[in-house]
């Protein structure tokens, strides 16, 4: 269960549209289901207190809807965020997709969001879920209940958050927190450990379960090209099924390559993915290199902070030297 309760964000939203410092608010509204939670603009107080949502479904990272939504006027929107939010709020300011002057943030302290595939997978179906403190009770359509200590349901993004600190926020609502143990480049460690050949079948494996619905491009933060490569009808990759087992994996290849650097980490792109594809650790390879060939760095974590791909230093890695150390792992 989280720290920060529904009515202290309810209180907050409706207090800062009432006092004029905001004339609309980014949030989460709930759909058909109990966790189909997604944003939603909320311009007046009757409908926040109907229908905005503060659950452990409220995984969407609100950063992106913000390039769209500070272009419509310029009045200033308020947004909550949670800490691993914020560094990607944080990279969209550092590359100018919108102004800071426009946006009030209220940074959200969170204990983790829940796994809706982990609870089907484990459950067969999801018609109500209820949660009791640290125990969530799921009711399924064949009238039959599961009952789950509420850390068997987080994923991997939540067990190994990077941050439960904020980078950014005018005012906090919660309490901000220190990380006792990330083990996010543990499973990448795991591919590296295998051979080429074991690497190459994982991976084609996963990727070629790919229907190229464009879910991971689109909710991803790092992807805010106004004219993408995959919808350029002469690129020869763009926005359709693909026609061959290479042109599966390049699409792939290619957005992990144009996001490297600026991904931060926020695991929307294998949350979206309908297929289950665990995308994240294709991204986290490039993070845990970049770490390798340059220094510790954090997409997001500070707007002046250039990423290492983006500026020359005389210490930079030589490039026969970064071949040696990619033959490691092969």
């Amino acid at each position: 269960m989280q720290e920060v309760k529904r009515e202290d964000i309810l209180l907050k939203a409706c207090d800062l549209l009432k006092s004029g410092v905001v004339n609309r608010v980014l949030g989460w509204r709930v759909g058909e289901f109990d966790y189909d939670v997604m944003p939603a603009i909320f311009d007046c107080r009757e409908d926040i207190l109907e229908n905005f949502v503060w659950n452990d479904f409220c995984y969407v990272n609100l950063s992106k809807y913000l390039i769209k939504e500070t272009e419509k006027n310029d009045g200033k929107i308020l947004v909550f965020l949670k800490p691993c939010d914020s560094y990607s709020f944080n990279q969209l300011l550092s590359e100018n997709r919108f102004s800071r002057e426009k946006v009030y943030v209220v940074g959200v302290s969170c204990d983790g969001m829940l796994d809706v595939s982990k609870i089907k997978n484990k459950t067969g179906s999801i018609l109500h879920i209820k949660e009791d403190d640290d125990k969530i009770t799921v009711q399924t359509i064949f009238d039959k209940n599961f009952v789950f200590k509420r850390d068997e349901l987080l994923p991997d993004r939540c067990i190994n958050c990077k941050s439960k600190k904020h980078a950014v926020y005018d005012e906090l609502l919660g309490t901000e927190r220190n990380i006792s143990d990330c083990r996010r480049f543990d499973e990448v460690k795991k591919i590296e450990n295998m051979t080429s050949k074991e690497r190459f079948l994982f991976w084609q494996g996963e990727l070629s379960r790919c229907i190229r619905c464009n879910a991971c491009r689109n909710v991803c933060p790092a992807c805010t090209c106004e004219n993408c490569v995959f919808d350029n009808p002469n690129s020869g990759i763009e926005n359709k099924s693909p026609s061959n087992s290479f042109e599966e994996k390049m699409f792939h290849i290619i957005r992990a390559f144009h996001v490297a650097g600026r991904c931060t980490d926020c695991g929307e792109c294998s949350r979206v993915c309908p297929q289950n594809i665990p995308l994240h650790l294709i991204n986290r390879k490039f993070i845990k290199d970049i770490n390798s060939f340059y220094k510790d760095y954090q997409a997001g974590a500070k707007i002046e902070v250039c990423s290492p791909l983006m500026e020359f230093s005389t210490q930079d890695i030589e490039p026969k030297d970064a071949i040696e150390k990619g033959k490691e792992n092969v």
